[in-house]
């Protein structure tokens, strides 16, 4: 049986996330010479090369795309039976970001199944627009952001695909109206490029209406039939309907839901919610 050196993968998901030898061997506690002859010899085991470097530092050759998570997944499941087997359970604090739309069912079983089989560890759920949810974890206030983007440009780990649809009362009329209102929850929302793109190539009069970043007022909005918005097919929220195909409003493109690390060493009660949230999805 072949086997994997923990060390040795537990050194390569440390430069991954730091990009830099030297800073690697910092939190490693080791000499950086220490650190690149572990990569040296992880490379000579896998039979290629781990990484390559640019003016930005080192970044994932696909070897080491491919391994990078399956490495974190594999330190994690490690402590995971340390604990089982010491009899301590999984510790440790995950900070969690999700856009306002995916905060409610689309979340809630993942997060459910997570805290009932890992009771001890603190998770906290940050709400925010796409774009805030990503500059937190660029400045590491968060661990983990589910984000939604162009599936075109698609920048995260992708978990899914998904179609973006228009959305509004059931049985209503709005969008017969002139000019079209639109409700969006704020003006950072993801959708509102592909929104305004996809009505400019249509001759019709239109306005946007932005909610101030309040979910329930755009729920509200829409519910009661005075504007039109626009949802992931998946995440439609009860009481709402996706406008039929007679409306002729403009198709809109596919959006990706996609995950986002920060760049700090990843704790196994992280990558543990990381493997919820794939299992879930998987399971769908």
């Amino acid at each position: 049986m072949q086997t994997l050196d923990l060390v040795l993968l537990r050194s390569f998901v440390v430069v991954a996330e730091q990009r830099s030898m030297t800073v690697a061997a910092q939190h490693l506690h080791v000499s950086q010479g220490a650190v690149s002859q572990q990569i040296r010899r992880l490379e000579e085991v896998l039979g290629g090369t781990l990484f390559v470097r640019d003016r930005r530092g080192m970044r994932l050759a696909p070897l080491g795309e491919r391994l990078f998570t399956k490495a974190q997944q594999m330190l994690a499941l490690n402590q995971q039976i340390w604990a089982d087997v010491k009899g301590s359970a999984l510790q440790g604090r995950v900070r969690l970001g999700v856009p306002y739309d995916l905060a409610g069912e689309w979340i809630a079983p993942i997060l459910k199944a997570f805290v009932e089989a890992n009771g001890q560890v603190d998770l906290s759920l940050t709400c925010g627009s796409s774009l805030e949810l990503k500059t937190g974890v660029g400045n590491g206030s968060l661990d983990l952001a589910i984000i939604e983007e162009a599936a075109a440009g698609a920048s995260g780990e992708c978990l899914s695909i998904d179609r973006l649809v228009w959305v509004g009362a059931k049985g209503g009329t709005a969008f017969l109206n002139t000019p079209l209102a639109i409700s969006l929850v704020a003006e950072t929302c993801a959708f509102r490029e592909s929104v305004i793109t996809a009505l400019q190539g249509q001759d019709r009069q239109w306005k946007m209406v932005f909610d101030n970043g309040n979910l329930e007022t755009t729920r509200a909005m829409v519910g009661s039939d005075l504007a039109v918005s626009v949802w992931l097919k998946s995440a439609v929220p009860p009481g709402l309907d996706v406008v039929p195909a007679q409306a002729q409003l403009p198709e809109l493109p596919p959006f990706a839901i996609s995950l986002l690390r920060s760049k700090g060493t990843a704790s196994a009660a992280a990558v543990e919610l990381v493997r919820h949230i794939h299992e879930h999805l998987d399971q769908l």
